[in-house]
């Protein structure tokens, strides 16, 4: 089952205060992301963000690990009563974020230059 975009509408809409949150659609499902940062999937209408020490913290006794696909890493499964509360959600997005490391830059493809040999 693929995520709704329903589902993305809402949870978009309740991370309308940080300024670069976006989904992206890969597969039926989402990337989240935070900036320059994936901090999380939404899969089968679910929101699994990469653990972090100060996310555990923040959702202390509702913290529980998920796996927002089949051989996906583990993952905090977000609780709905946790999402309605925009203002809390916002945070431990950007708590996420900023407890990432930076994306590694893309490589450049070399040109590739066809030599005929003679």
């Amino acid at each position: 089952m693929s995520t709704q975009p329903s589902t993305m509408d809402y949870l978009l809409d309740q991370l309308r205060d940080l300024q670069a949150t976006k989904a992206v659609r890969m597969f039926g499902e989402y990337a989240l992301y935070c900036g320059d940062k994936v901090v999380g999937l939404v899969c089968d209408d679910q929101l699994f963000l990469k653990i972090t020490a100060p996310g555990k913290e923040l959702l202390g006794s509702l913290y529980e690990e998920g796996f927002a696909y089949s051989g996906a890493k583990a993952s905090m499964l977000i609780p709905d009563d946790f999402i309605e509360d925009s203002e809390r959600l916002c945070e431990l997005v950007q708590i996420t974020a900023n407890a990432l490391p930076l994306p590694k830059p893309k490589q450049r493809k070399a040109n590739k230059i066809n030599h005929k040999v003679p």
